[in-house]
């Protein structure tokens, strides 16, 4: 039986953070953050741990458990900066990350909810010790496999705040 309680979410989280050897402190574990975008659906969403948020960068941990989604969303510029640009590095499990491009013929994914939201089909595919970086306001969204993922993720300074997310019922 699952568990998507918050706690049920966070302690399956750091199950696969044990499971990958990624050592966090407890401080860490206590202010792992629940994402799941205010739509109550447990396949929509993520778990991040902030490691260092400043004005110059950014580093967090983000785990995805089993076919979990983040939605498609873009980092606009902020106050007359450039948006946030980020390098996904996976550490554990596989990640299907869905960017601006070409669209791939037959993605290995698919939206576990309203579909209409996710218009980027770009399909890269990160395997531990893999990673790519998303350049700025570019629309991106992915998808942890079977075993979920563990992303590190590493950027310019994050303003989770001004996302832009393509589905307008979805509050960061």
């Amino acid at each position: 039986m699952v568990n998507y309680s918050k706690d049920g979410l966070k302690t399956q989280a750091l199950d696969m953070l044990r499971k990958a050897c990624i050592a966090i402190t407890n401080e860490e574990a206590n202010r792992m953050e629940i994402a799941d975008f205010g739509l109550g659906n447990p396949a929509v969403g993520l778990q991040i741990i902030v490691y260092v948020n400043n004005d110059r960068y950014c580093a967090k941990e983000l785990v995805i458990l089993p076919n979990q989604t983040c939605p498609e969303h873009r980092h606009p510029p902020i106050n007359g900066k450039q948006g946030k640009q980020e390098t996904f590095r996976c550490r554990w499990g596989k990640v299907f990350l869905y960017v601006e491009g070409e669209p791939t013929p037959v993605p290995k994914c698919k939206p576990p909810y309203r579909e209409e939201y996710y218009t980027v089909w770009h399909e890269i595919i990160l395997n531990p010790g893999e990673q790519f970086t998303i350049p700025p306001n570019t629309k991106h969204w992915f998808q942890a496999g079977d075993e979920g993922a563990i992303v590190s993720e590493f950027s310019s300074t994050s303003t989770d705040e001004y996302d832009a997310f393509t589905d307008p019922e979805i509050k960061r």
